[in-house]
């Protein structure tokens, strides 16, 4: 999935540190090297932004719009099932013709198969699949290409390799944010209940919180935020929309099996299952979020995307529709709405905590259980 077109999947990650001032020789000593030199085992590497099979990393091949702009590319050779069920199935008859027997005892599967790997492996064309990063350097902050946890880790392993520990790239989540941006933890921000009388069960989830909130936000109070020098911003929501009590409350055994809704039909927003599941104690878990600047186009200054309050990942994002044509000026652009996008996100977080700290929490709860109560669905 690639920055420079359309819509992407991501995940925001301040970097510990600024990168190092060789940091692309550094990711050029792991280069992914040649296809024809992946043998048995899968080969891990960096390759530029431009495509996956330009090794030679530099300022010419791996910069664009003055950002670092690389992938992490996996390599390796596979033999297709069938093909392998064939080929052992082929020998293994041959074994029973040769000995005169009924079966193959399971040593010599096991020696079949692994001869079948090794003759075929190297007939096999290499595959090739890959994840891209850019690096805001001015902002010192890593915008990884997907919403993969594990696709994360593997990449951190590598980045780390390449650059060290130092500058290891932190994904955006509520205890950075509170750090980042109130130097308070995540622990002293009050949980939200929207139940009078709450299940002990129960168990703070501030993502899940922070989501619900920008939901009774945007539909009570028009989903407003100023952001300094940025101008005035609104927010909304539209489904589908993914509602879920906390892990703790779904051990309860009266809850058993209904511990997520999803809502995609009709309007899920308005939608009697919505507010059965906010009644009940759920909170939205993921949703599709659009935010616009107010006095903008309002079909093209927009940031459009799917949030996952537990994973803090931003999925599908659409970015507003760029004025450059020339692919450096292009690709400055859509990052440059990459940072508006992250900082309006910090600022809609901001207003939340304000409104949920220092004791103010009792009277936010009181309002966002009146709006459930409240809620005309169809």
């Amino acid at each position: 999935m690639s920055f420079e077109t359309g819509s992407i999947s991501l995940m925001i990650c301040p970097l510990r540190n600024p990168l190092p001032e060789d940091y692309l020789e550094r990711f050029a000593k792991y280069s992914a090297g040649k296809l024809d030199d992946v043998k048995d085992e899968p080969v891990m590497g960096w390759v530029s932004g431009r495509h996956l099979l330009e090794n030679r990393i530099d300022e010419t091949t791996s910069m664009c719009g003055g950002f670092p702009y690389l992938n992490l590319r996996k390599t390796e050779r596979k033999v297709p099932s069938q093909l392998l069920n064939a080929v052992c199935r082929r020998d293994e008859l041959a074994y029973m013709q040769a000995n005169d027997c009924l079966f193959v005892p399971r040593k010599e599967k096991r020696l079949i198969k692994e001869e079948a790997v090794q003759s075929l492996m190297p007939k096999m064309v290499p595959t090739i699949s890959a994840v891209p990063f850019v690096v805001d350097t001015a902002a010192n902050v890593l915008y990884f290409g997907s919403t993969s946890l594990g696709k994360f880790d593997v990449f951190v392993m590598e980045f780390t390799r390449a650059l060290g520990s130092d500058v290891e790239p932190v994904p955006l989540s509520v205890d950075d944010l509170m750090m980042n941006l109130l130097k308070k933890n995540e622990t002293d921000l009050p949980p939200l209940t929207l139940m009078s009388l709450a299940n002990g069960m129960d168990e703070p989830q501030p993502g899940r919180d922070f989501l619900t909130w920008l939901w009774y936000e945007a539909e009570v109070n028009g989903g407003r935020c100023s952001v300094g020098s940025l101008g005035d911003f609104v927010l909304s929501l539209e489904g589908p929309l993914t509602l879920a009590y906390s892990p703790g409350k779904t051990k309860d055994p009266d809850l058993a099996g209904s511990g997520e809704s999803v809502i995609k039909r009709g309007n899920p927003l308005a939608s009697g299952e919505a507010k059965a599941a906010l009644s009940s104690g759920k909170k939205l878990r993921k949703a599709r979020l659009t935010i616009a600047r107010e006095g903008g186009d309002a079909e093209v200054d927009k940031w459009v995307f799917t949030f996952d309050a537990d994973a803090f990942t931003f999925g599908s994002v659409k970015l507003p529709v760029g004025e450059e044509m020339e692919r450096e000026s292009a690709f400055e652009e859509r990052i440059a709405n990459l940072h508006v996008l992250h900082t309006v996100f910090e600022a809609y977080f901001k207003k939340f905590a304000a409104a949920v700290m220092n004791g103010k929490n009792i009277a936010t709860e009181k309002a966002m259980r009146q709006w459930v109560a409240d809620r005309e669905s169809m």
